[in-house]
């Protein structure tokens, strides 16, 4: 009976192995930049770096990656529409390009737009890879079919920090201009390999952007609820770039700001309400109307989560920089390959892979992939059994412990150890998230449900990285005291759980009740 459901990696079609390839450069690429970003936004201008401040790469890092999460909801209806072969061509045309811009801008504003290009070319790639995964898989394969997609994903998220690592030592351009031809061979597998997997373009009825704004006000809301919301967004990210504690524009002018336009949405709705035609107005002339609360909610509750994911890429590098010293961790590795007769390759080591007697922080912080890669498989098996949320609560507390080993990480070691606490942490929360965002939407719209999933990534990212920026500047680099900033992070990982928590007794176990 077993050798019946065994599955063959035949049984997946060319087009399933050309789109995984096409995932591990674009990774590659992705994580080669940004694996070394807050090294080099903020590095010295003396060693090739930009010289920015760390509040302003929090707002560089933040806004972008909030960009690049928020887009897919419309590229993907775009690739519905035209193609994914055709979407994944002007990805491409747009990122090769871009990669080699940010290498090339060293002011804020241009850096910023080239990096903005970055995010929405990847922002095009993404829901193209996920949908011909699902589309080149069934009800028997998808299991091990996403299971292979997320190895690849952390493939060429291993490989693309060491290859950086190594070309950074030569000079900071070849960064960038390696992320440039990790895409560009991207251009041959697409075009050799990879075969169309939908039909949608060519029927009579694809999606169009329309039927996507009309599924945005059902799951999260109206045209003047996003309006409201993107307008506190966009104080918060003012306040990050340009509010200062010596000057007449502090964050004290900023909540106040913020507050006045909440008050003035809050009395124009008051007075919209009156008018009872008003939902037949324009949109801009409507109440706010907020969707699915139960939904947004959560997508509220575990952008927490994510903001404290994305220190290990946003903080954790520049931590490691300023604060650890890593050469136990490199005098380990060399001793190690010496006694076993390999002092060449102690020798490549020393020269290639660390800087001024120090492992370089992509180095370290890549062990997160490197651990994924080993144990997800058997971490996925270990916890199949277990409710969706139990895993979440679980792998949110292992995160806080993570946190709390950082704030004593003085040596390579400890760092180490934070790192592979972390990834256990996030191989449970991560890959459940999604699943028990499928069990908290309503049957018949669960697949558009996911679709939007994505925006509590999109939210942790911005305010992971604003935190950063602030936090970093203020805590690490002012007071001296980043330990007091992973005690920050760890809070914040620990309110994430209890929220979480709550949320599960409180909302999701009550409408069970009341339906069952």
């Amino acid at each position: 009976m077993a050798e019946k459901t065994r599955i063959r990696l035949n049984e997946f079609p060319r087009t399933f192995w050309a789109v995984n390839t096409l995932e591990i450069f674009e990774r590659m690429a992705w994580y080669g930049f940004f694996a070394v970003s807050s090294l080099y936004i903020t590095g010295a201008t003396s060693e090739g770096g930009l010289g920015f401040s760390d509040e302003d790469r929090g707002v560089l890092q933040g806004v972008t990656t909030f960009f690049l999460y928020l887009f897919p909801v419309v590229t993907g209806a775009l690739a519905d529409r035209y193609g994914y072969k055709r979407m994944l061509f002007a990805a491409f045309c747009v990122l090769v390009p871009a990669y080699y811009l940010l290498g090339q801008f060293k002011t804020f504003p241009t850096f910023f737009l080239a990096f903005l290009l970055v995010a929405m070319g990847a922002a095009m790639f993404k829901p193209v890879v996920i949908g011909t995964i699902s589309r080149t898989t069934n009800d028997r394969t998808s299991s091990l079919g996403f299971g292979i997609f997320y190895m690849m994903v952390n493939i060429g998220g291993f490989v693309g920090p060491i290859v950086a690592g190594i070309v950074r030592g030569w000079d900071w351009k070849y960064v960038f201009i390696a992320s440039s031809c990790w895409i560009a061979v991207n251009f041959i597998i697409l075009a050799i390999f990879f075969k169309e997997p939908t039909s949608e373009s060519a029927s009579a009825n694809p999606r169009t952007l329309k039927k996507v704004l009309s599924d945005m006000v059902d799951v999260l809301g109206n045209g003047r609820f996003f309006l409201f919301v993107f307008g506190l967004l966009a104080f918060l990210v003012l306040g990050s770039k340009y509010a200062k504690a010596d000057s007449s524009f502090t964050w004290n002018s900023i909540w106040a700001i913020a507050g006045i336009w909440v008050a003035l949405h809050f009395i124009f709705d008051f007075l919209l309400r009156l008018n009872k035609g008003a939902d037949r107005k324009p949109w801009l002339l409507q109440p706010m109307k907020l969707g699915d609360w139960k939904f947004g909610l959560f997508l509220l509750i575990m952008s927490g989560f994510w903001t404290c994911f994305n220190q290990l890429n946003y903080t954790l590098p520049l931590y490691i920089r300023d604060f650890t010293d890593t050469s136990d961790v490199l005098n380990f590795f060399i001793s190690t390959l010496n006694g076993i007769g390999l002092s060449g390759a102690a020798v490549s080591l020393q020269e290639s892979m660390a800087i001024k007697g120090q492992v370089n922080p992509e180095y370290m912080t890549n062990f997160n992939a490197l651990a994924i890669i080993f144990f997800q498989v058997f971490i996925s098996l270990l916890v199949t059994r277990l409710k969706a949320f139990t895993t979440i609560f679980w792998g949110v507390l292992i995160t806080v412990g993570s946190f709390l080993v950082f704030a004593f990480g003085t040596t390579g070691w400890i760092v180490l150890a934070g790192v592979l606490v972390f990834s256990f942490g996030e191989m449970l929360a991560s890959p459940k998230s999604k699943e028990y965002t499928g069990k908290i939407a309503p049957p018949e719209k669960v697949a558009m449900y996911m679709g939007y999933f994505y925006w509590c990534v999109a939210l942790g990212n911005l305010f992971g990285g604003i935190l950063s920026g602030q936090l970093y500047g203020s805590l690490a680099r002012d007071a001296q005291r980043p330990d007091l900033m992973w005690v920050f992070f760890a809070g914040l990982a620990l309110f994430s759980a209890l929220a979480v928590f709550a949320y599960d007794r409180l909302v999701i176990k009550k409408i069970a009740a009341k339906s069952a």
